[in-house]
């Protein structure tokens, strides 16, 4: 069964006819101001013209300037991906463009739960993007804790999704995630407390430098660590480091998108008894029958169904 439509994979796109303009990349956005590195590796403040799309961290833009330190947007380059979530009122919130890697950080403090996991693999397969997990904060775990987590993890390491183990405290890990982020745009995302910021300051030695021009550029001092941005890593490769949040849920999708975001689903994805199947206990499903083989596991199964009474709730 082939991949479904997501509008997720197309919202915001903005497709007007061809302008001209100079081209630039959006590294942060703060209200209706956002900060574009252009060409020559300089940083200006842009607004957008009327009726644009709201830019997003990663967008690829043509901006014509007003003053050497400000500019005006005047077209958002097509996305080849974007990454979404609703917010605590439900309206979606765009999180960073242009991605093909999404890091998904877990701790072992604070601990974490599998289904959030689930929809963040979810949300990256739905965009086409690369998920790897990085469990930080290895330093907490003694030998049986450690076992513990290495059994909760397993099926998605079965799944070929990369696993990796980081401390920024004993540094081990970090060579690994720092290959795995070369050569790719990654966001990294996760719960608030994961350890993101100190995984960006081990990865990024001169981050307090380079903090400290985009806040001479805004004006908003400290206030840009709050904010999704986007830095160049030092030999190829760009990280956007998001805020942490609470709890993170899918946009609005469609119940056979859920079921393809599930990528150990897929083969048996078109051959139920019933064309409409929602894989929640029809007879003839054949993603049930591939539980009880142990060809899926149950817990997948699970998360898959909470997910879809989470969505139609």
């Amino acid at each position: 069964m082939g991949k479904p439509s997501a509008t997720s994979r197309t919202a915001a796109q903005n497709k007007p006819h061809q302008q001209t303009g100079s081209p630039g990349l959006v590294i942060a956005h703060y209200g209706q101001v956002s900060l574009v590195e252009t060409a020559d590796g300089s940083l200006i403040r842009c607004q957008s013209r009327k009726n644009l799309p709201r830019t997003v961290c990663g967008d690829r833009i043509l901006y014509e300037s007003s003053t050497p330190r400000d500019g005006v947007i005047k077209q958002i380059l097509d996305r080849s991906s974007i990454l979404v979530r609703p917010d605590r009122n439900g309206r979606i919130k765009p999180v960073a463009a242009n991605i093909d890697q999404v890091i998904i950080v877990l701790a072992s403090k604070p601990s974490f739960q599998i289904n959030m996991l689930d929809r963040y693999l979810v949300a990256a397969e739905l965009i086409n993007t690369s998920p790897v997990i990085v469990v930080n904060k290895q330093d907490l775990l003694d030998h049986e804790s450690r076992n513990r987590l290495d059994h909760r993890l397993e099926i998605y390491k079965k799944l070929g999704y990369p696993l990796l183990f980081t401390s920024t405290l004993t540094t081990d890990g970090l060579k690994d995630l720092h290959l795995q982020l070369r050569q790719h745009t990654s966001v990294l995302v996760g719960q608030s407390g994961v350890g993101k910021s100190s995984l960006v300051q081990a990865l990024l030695p001169e981050l307090e430098i380079r903090t400290g021009r985009l806040s001479n550029v805004t004006g908003l001092g400290r206030h840009t660590t709050t904010t999704t941005t986007l830095y160049h890593l030092p030999d190829s490769g760009d990280l956007i480091d998001s805020p942490g949040v609470r709890e993170f849920n899918l946009w609005p999708v469609e119940p056979r998108e859920i079921a393809y975001g599930f990528v150990e689903f897929r083969p048996y994805l078109g051959s139920c008894r019933f064309h409409n199947c929602l894989h929640n206990g029809e007879p003839g499903c054949q993603i049930t029958e591939a539980v009880r083989t142990k060809q899926v596991s149950a817990n997948r199964l699970q998360n898959y169904r909470e997910l879809l009474t989470l969505q139609a709730s």
